[in-house]
């Protein structure tokens, strides 16, 4: 589907069954930016974001946009294939218990320095060297919101494991700096496009500048760091299996869908920002996940050139966390999560249950991967057997 509008300087995209207003209107404005390239692409996830919608794919002609990248550089997924036929739900619990005590959840830290080469190899930017003394007792955390740890069984007769989780507080740092940077020189460029200034506006850097190849270096390192810190929560979550279960690993998956990346895209080099989108090469592996409680996809790209090589990162909220709550009942949600392992829900600030992540607070993650059937092909379909959230 295209929508083109008069006002648009270059058409939207979009594999989206319907486009929330937020969302469109941030489309709009990203259709209008002198700095965009060809056209925007709209995920079967998208709904409204900071600044520009999460489900949004586009290409930039020499600039960066930080808040189109956003405040958690590098969130992605990780999934292992386990040589598991099946696993009960006392081994599940058994499991979750371990990675409690084993994987700080939230806003918890660990009590000491985790080891990482990369800290080594920390660019000299303030932004990062600030950080590091709290990332290094950062690494191997899940956060919270919509991150979370899985065990799944595969209709390839598999069970898999699989988490959610960023950069942790580097990526919100990057974020926040670089786009109060990028402010200052568009409110002295591009004053007249109201589009780009303010907190959640589109604000960008000019590739050749200091403050771009600032931006780029530091969220390239923030990329790492999200990796590794998938990878460290990976490694206790098989050890945590292996102590149960004789079993093996195979076929690891380690992705992001929060960055920027320079990339050739209708015979011109551009820096395509995917926000809450993952990139779907011709032949390569990602994960798209549903909500809680619903079904997850391991998937192949296709390497779609509308889409600028790229997919949905997951099912995408249906409706905001505040109204979800407000709406539904704590015995809707739980009937949501029948026959899978998980720990109830939250409380807000208020001491009222946060069920802000049950499933029906998302689309429908089914038609979500069927919207995009020309993006990917679909190699293994999960099914949630417990869930341990953030």
């Amino acid at each position: 589907m295209k929508w083109v509008d008069a006002e648009n300087r270059i058409p939207i995209k979009s594999w989206c069954a319907e486009v929330d207003d937020g969302a469109r209107l941030q489309a709009a404005n990203l259709a209008g930016h002198p700095k965009m390239f060809h056209h925007v692409a709209l995920m079967p996830d998208c709904h409204q974001g900071y600044g520009m919608p999460i489900g949004g794919v586009i290409a930039c002609n020499a600039a960066v946009i930080p808040n189109a990248v956003g405040v958690d550089i590098g969130c992605g997924m990780c999934a292992v294939r386990t040589s598991l036929r099946s696993i009960d739900h006392e081994d599940i619990k058994t499991v979750f218990t371990e990675l409690k005590r084993s994987i700080p959840v939230g806003f918890h830290h660990h009590k000491e320095d985790r080891p990482w080469t990369g800290f080594d190899d920390a660019p000299d930017i303030p932004v990062i060297q600030q950080q590091l003394t709290s990332a290094r007792k950062q690494l191997g955390t899940l956060g919270g919101g919509n991150h979370f740890i899985e065990i799944q069984q595969g209709d390839d007769g598999r069970v898999w494991l699989m988490l959610h989780s960023g950069s942790r507080n580097f990526g919100f740092r990057i974020a926040k700096e670089y786009n109060k940077q990028a402010q200052g020189m568009c409110n002295i460029w591009a004053s007249s496009i109201p589009a780009f200034t303010g907190e959640d506006g589109l604000a960008f850097l000019p590739i050749g500048t200091k403050e771009a190849r600032e931006y780029i270096e530091a969220m390239n390192y923030a990329l790492k760091f999200a990796a590794a810190n998938r990878a460290a929560m990976m490694d206790k979550f098989k050890a945590a299996v292996a102590s149960l279960r004789s079993c093996e690993f195979s076929e690891e998956i380690n992705i992001h869908h929060n960055f920027a990346a320079l990339e050739n895209h209708f015979g011109k080099n551009v820096w395509v920002h995917r926000k809450g989108a993952t990139q779907a090469r011709a032949g390569q592996q990602g994960i798209i996940p549903g909500s809680m409680g619903t079904s997850s996809y391991i998937v192949e790209g296709l390497g779609n050139s509308d889409s600028f090589e790229s997919c949905s990162h997951g099912a995408g909220r249906d409706m905001g966390r505040t109204e979800f709550s407000r709406t539904h009942t704590k015995e809707e949600c739980d009937a949501s999560m029948e026959g899978v392992v998980f720990d109830g829900w939250g409380v807000d600030r208020k001491g009222r249950a946060d069920l802000s992540e049950a499933p029906g607070a998302y689309k429908d993650i089914n038609e979500v991967i069927a919207a995009q059937a020309d993006l990917v092909k679909v190699l293994v379909k999960l099914t949630p057997l417990g869930v341990m959230k953030g």
